[in-house]
């Protein structure tokens, strides 16, 4: 999808709330990926998530941030592919704090995948979803998106689009010094007692 495009959906979703749905997940990618080959994407058995992974890794190169370059870990990579491409599920055993598993499942997330995606959890490994209903992923999430099949306005494949774009957004800024102004505010307050009038 081009950017005229991601541009035209932007502008049809823009009263939706999918918007706002999707720039939470893209920016929890974007604050999670720490560091470069940390950002694990897995999908389902017989769905890679190769889209998102190609977007992802253009977001990386154009907002110049290494870490939003994802790993592809895949279920069953053939032993000839390049290294990139080669990496399969044992991957996420491995999975550790500071590390972001990324589910992105359609369809319901297999039981083998749900276990592993558990135990990254425990290790303290970020999880993030992008699932079409799939109540024990959601559960398993730290920060999920819900696309229903069949939604009206938004595909599976659409969601990826918007939240790869809002992942590789900067975050709005806030005017400088407003954050020292607000805690000196109430450090002030808490010393000598709100003000009255």
């Amino acid at each position: 999808m081009d950017a005229e495009r991601v541009t035209m959906l932007r502008e049809v979703l823009s009263a939706t709330g999918w918007l706002e749905r999707t720039g939470e997940l893209g920016r929890a990618v974007r604050v999670s990926a720490r560091t470069p080959g940390g950002l694990l994407l897995v999908g389902t058995p017989g769905d890679d998530p190769w889209h998102l992974a190609a977007h992802l890794d253009d977001e990386s190169r154009l907002s110049r941030l290494p870490a939003l370059s994802p790993t592809l870990v895949r279920w069953s990579p053939p032993p000839d592919a390049p290294a990139h491409l080669r990496v399969g599920l044992d991957r996420l055993e491995a999975a550790r704090r500071g590390e972001t598993l990324f589910v992105v499942a359609e369809q319901d997330a297999p039981v083998p995948l749900l276990e592993r995606v558990d135990d990254a959890r425990r290790t303290g490994a970020t999880i993030l979803a992008l699932e079409g209903g799939d109540r024990e992923l959601r559960g398993l999430a730290h920060e999920a998106l819900t696309v229903p099949p069949g939604d009206a306005l938004l595909s599976f494949d659409g969601a990826q689009h918007l939240v790869s774009a809002a992942a590789g957004q900067e975050p709005a800024r806030r005017p400088a010094g407003l954050g020292l102004r607000r805690r000196l505010a109430r450090l002030l307050e808490t010393v000598s007692g709100p003000t009255v009038d």
